[in-house]
Parts: C-alpha cells; structure tokens; sequence
C-alpha cells in the first residue's frame, strides 16, 4: 500500500486507485470526500460503515473509501486494507481534546500492519 503501489499501477497502465480515507469520528472524511468531488456539504451525517466514491481525475478513476470512525468501527478498519492502493488519515486539529486519542489510534493501525 503506498508509492510503491501507486507507481507500479502506472507502469502497468492501470487506471483506477483505491484509497482508504480513515480517521476518528467527526474528524471530516466525508466532508473532505464531498468536496472533491464538487457535492454539497451543507448536511452531512455521521457514516455508518463505509462509503464508495469515485473521482475522475486526468485518466485515473480514484475509488475513495471514507471509512465510519466510531469506537465501535474502528476494530474493522484492517479489513479494507486488501487491494488499497493509499491511505489517508484525516485529522481535526481544532479539535485539541482529541487529539492524544487521534495519535493513539493511528499508531495502532501502523502497528496492525
């Protein structure tokens, strides 16, 4: 998962990308998704497992996977690690009070892979 991925893709002439967006809860992946992609973000609610969307860009599809960031989650997020091209951990860094719980959690994903 990573560069390397990413670079071997190319040279093989893929065209499509998966990328895992994960963070806490709250922590905006949704929001970051929808804005990429042009959509509204007016009223969003909390995600309940996960959600697929695919960006065009240039020649490349990128299937972006926001991930659901709740407690109860966060046990499964290991699960969508096959066949992931990137990751992308999303951090709310105004959110001060959550950001030791931000840290821990992330480091017990490196440690999982």
């Amino acid at each position: 998962m990573g560069l390397l991925s990413i670079i071997r893709k190319i040279k093989r002439k893929e065209k499509e990308m998966r990328i895992l967006m994960v963070g806490l809860d709250n922590s905006g992946k949704t929001t970051i998704v929808l804005k990429i992609n042009g959509e509204d973000t007016s009223v969003i609610s909390p995600t309940l497992g996960f959600n697929i969307k695919t960006i065009k860009y240039h020649k490349y599809s990128l299937n972006i996977w926001d991930v659901g960031g709740q407690k109860t989650i966060r046990s499964y997020w290991r699960n969508y690690f096959e066949q992931t091209d990137g990751l992308v951990w999303v951090v709310d860094s105004s959110d001060v009070r959550r950001l030791d719980d931000c840290r821990a959690e992330l480091h017990n994903l490196l440690k999982e892979e």
